[in-house]
């Protein structure tokens, strides 16, 4: 029970339904739903050392099902998972990703877009706002799990994203937009940081 609450919160926090789905018959667990929701969106943070604690499969399955649950444009889904959990493949992700911080890392999930899935024409480029919710979700329901994360860029650069191609054995017209390294904190001494500054918000217009 305790995992399917934390894999809940994960999974639902980035889209802040957690409300209406997780069906609590009382005001008050609703609040305290969406207080779970708030505090598990504010807490996250960017996470580059680890425990050599392995990751259950069924744990990282869950947190990949999380990222399946964000919205695309015109529900295109157009997205593909690699999960890799080899020490052997991390570190050959980790020798042509100069900042992915994969050494002490127990696994990685990489979130590409899939161009066959993608839609025509401008809105093609759609695919990158579509991962990136995904990417979200992910890193959410990670933290949910008490596992670190952070979110290490592969699109666009140049240098990139033909290197972890490679590595991974991606086919064609699939375009690797991140590396997400993940491992069980090796420190818990980990404060987030306070981005809130009411002077970025304009109401109604600028």
């Amino acid at each position: 029970m305790k995992k399917e609450l934390l894999f809940a919160k994960g999974l639902l926090a980035a889209i802040l339904i957690f409300v209406t789905a997780c069906s609590c018959p009382t005001n008050n667990q609703s609040e305290d739903c969406t207080l779970a929701v708030l505090d598990n969106i504010a807490t996250r943070v960017s996470v580059r050392q680890f425990t050599d604690r392995a990751i259950d499969k069924d744990v990282l399955e869950d947190i990949v099902r999380a990222g399946m649950a964000a919205p695309t444009a015109v529900n295109k889904q157009p997205w593909a998972f690699v999960v890799v959990t080899e020490r052997e493949m991390l570190d050959s992700l980790n020798r042509v990703h100069p900042y992915a911080h994969l050494e002490t890392a127990t696994a990685a999930i990489i979130v590409c877009g899939d161009m066959e899935k993608a839609l025509d024409g401008y809105a093609r480029e759609y695919w990158i706002q579509d991962c990136s919710a995904a990417t979200q979700n992910i890193l959410l329901a990670a933290h949910a799990y008490g596992i670190g994360s952070v979110w290490c860029g592969v699109y666009p650069d140049p240098n990139r994203i033909p290197e972890v191609t490679r590595v991974l054995g991606l086919p064609g017209g699939i375009i690797p937009l991140n590396i997400i390294t993940m491992g069980y904190p090796a420190s818990e001494d980990l404060q987030p940081k306070d981005k809130w500054k009411p002077e970025n918000i304009h109401y109604q217009r600028w």
